[in-house]
């Protein structure tokens, strides 16, 4: 695999755990009990901690990206494994 596509894979991974990640442990203000600033949106967060969210984001894509990685080198799971109706057989007749 070239370092380039480990980079655009690892990405990838990144942005799924991203949108993961952020909705946990976030509480708006009717949850909290605590007063709106005026113009501010009903839902807005009140705890919102981008460095907690950056630090689980790359820790839970880098535990993804390395299972990934190592069933690609290792063949732990492949295509045959996961090929519940044949498909590959069925491509192999024609």
């Amino acid at each position: 695999m070239d370092w380039t596509s480990i980079i655009a894979i690892y990405v990838l991974f990144w942005v799924l755990s991203a949108f993961i990640i952020l909705p946990i442990g976030i509480r708006n203000h009717s949850e909290t009990g605590t007063e709106l600033v005026k113009g501010q949106a009903d839902g807005a967060p009140v705890n919102f901690k981008p460095g907690r969210i950056l630090r689980n984001t790359t820790l839970l894509a880098t535990g993804a990206f390395l299972l990934f990685y190592f069933n690609y080198t290792q063949q732990w799971i492949t295509v045959d494994d996961i090929d519940l109706f044949d498909s590959r057989g069925k491509l192999d007749q024609r």
